[in-house]
């Protein structure tokens, strides 16, 4: 059973995420946690019963926006769908890029954890919509292109300004699905 919000929660959760991203979830202990949290081992224990239990807590914000994308994405017809699926696709790719470096540094392992169980079906929709529900190759292959550039691009440590990235990799996303771009 999870506590109620505090500042030393959220700054548990905050320190855990960046040392996850850096150092991945395996190469990272409780003790590092507290340390980097500035708390007691026993502190971050009374918030979280463990190290799952924190990376279960980061990780369910992005398996909850994936799947809202879905639903949003699943009254979309053909080529209505694709750039509301590349938009959308890059807002929540943006907004957790450090938990998406956590998935990518263990993704075996990390596909497994039960709150990511939404990940498989749901980019497959994902790609249905870039692809504008198209089942011709090209458009298959060009929409998971799309997919994995843009986790890559996330998880990468570019110091390129929020706005900027996120324009670029709409842009380019546009692009590798043969759409017009501005």
């Amino acid at each position: 059973m999870s506590r109620p919000p505090s500042p030393m929660r959220r700054h548990i959760l905050d320190s855990a995420l960046r040392l996850f991203a850096e150092h991945g979830f395996k190469g990272t202990s409780l003790h590092d946690i507290a340390v980097e949290a500035h708390c007691s081992k026993a502190s971050l224990l009374y918030h979280f019963a463990g190290k799952d239990a924190i990376l279960t807590e980061l990780l369910t914000p992005p398996a909850e926006g994936l799947s809202v994308l879905r639903a949003e994405l699943a009254a979309l017809d053909g080529e209505r769908a694709v750039e509301p699926a590349a938009a959308g696709y890059i807002a929540l790719a943006m907004r957790f890029h450090l938990e998406i470096k956590i998935i990518f540094a263990e993704l075996p392992e990390m596909l497994g954890h039960p709150v990511l169980a939404v990940i498989p079906e749901a980019v497959d929709e994902l790609a249905d919509a870039l692809a504008g529900r198209s089942d011709q190759p090209r458009a298959r292959v060009m929409a998971q292109m799309v997919i994995g550039g843009v986790a890559v691009t996330v998880a990468s440590d570019l110091d390129v300004d929020p706005d900027t990235m996120r324009a670029e990799l709409l842009r380019g996303a546009l692009r590798i699905l043969g759409r017009p771009t501005s």
